[in-house]
């Protein structure tokens, strides 16, 4: 009597099935889980709240006291809206940690491990981090707004929501912080290094545009609205002293074309280098 031999049993790959493909979606949720479980990038965001509101109403509150009312170039609009620009120095340092945490830490190789493509890795870094930033920093835009003009109504001085301008200041508030982030993650993946990304991200969105203060008027007129930071600023409203302003939706678009380089720098060092 021949003896019937059991089959043998299903490998652990064979029983999973797709569950073991690696797909966007899925680097997507991996990538969301690691984000929102470190508490540094709450604390981060709730600085940038923070310094979104509590910097814009201090500045509507001076401008209601100060007699002259507005100075040059500004706005009822972009006065409740210059927190952002305080806002913006830890929403980049956020981007840059993002990635350059886990070179820092040498958990990037277990990502890549996991990810070999390595570009789906950086595609759901940058999904979910945009996605993170521009509904916190929207929420936050609109309470800076609304407190603003609390703060600007006494003195008849204060805008509403429906005045041309307004709502696609607030909305492009969020929308250029989300862009300055995205360049932070950007840095951090070309550089590798904190601190050099970090560094870069001051000089370019702080340090520049002042010390062209110091160039001849005529010099500065043919570039200085071309910078990142005087490009999108142009989304928030008012001209915030820059000469030849460009229109918001041209400052925006000078502004992503930057995120767009960067991000394709990043991503050719990404498939090019080891970690």
């Amino acid at each position: 009597m021949s003896a019937t031999r059991a089959p043998a049993p299903m490998s652990a790959t064979k029983r999973s099935g797709t569950r073991l493909r690696v797909t966007q979606a899925r680097v997507v949720r991996s990538e969301w889980t690691k984000f929102r479980s470190l508490r540094s990038t709450v604390y981060t965001l709730l600085v940038a709240v923070v310094l979104m509101i509590g910097i814009g109403a201090m500045f509507a509150a001076i401008t209601a006291s100060l007699p002259g009312g507005f100075d040059a170039g500004e706005t009822a609009i972009s006065t409740s809206l210059s927190g952002t620009f305080f806002a913006q120095l830890a929403i980049g340092v956020l981007g840059v940690l993002l990635i350059s945490g886990e070179y820092s830490t040498g958990s990037i190789r277990s990502s890549l491990t996991v990810v070999p493509r390595r570009l789906p890795m950086l595609w759901a870094k940058l999904a979910v981090f945009a996605g993170a930033v521009f509904s916190t920093t929207l929420i936050a835009s609109f309470a800076s707004f609304f407190i603003g003009q609390a703060l600007l109504t006494g003195k008849g001085m204060d805008a509403s929501l429906s005045d041309p301008g307004a709502l696609r200041s607030v909305i492009g508030a969020a929308m250029y912080l989300t862009l300055v982030g995205m360049i932070g993650v950007a840095l951090g993946a070309l550089f590798r290094n904190t601190a050099a990304a970090i560094s870069t991200v001051v000089v370019a969105f702080f340090v520049i545009a002042p010390l062209t203060m110091l160039l001849p008027a005529s010099w500065a007129a043919h570039f200085v609205q071309y910078l990142p930071s005087n490009a999108g600023a142009m989304l928030l409203g008012g001209s915030y002293g820059v000469a030849n302003p460009l229109s918001p939706w041209t400052g925006f678009a000078v502004m992503t074309a930057y995120a767009v380089v960067l991000v394709s720098l990043s991503a050719w060092r990404l498939r090019r280098a080891d970690a």
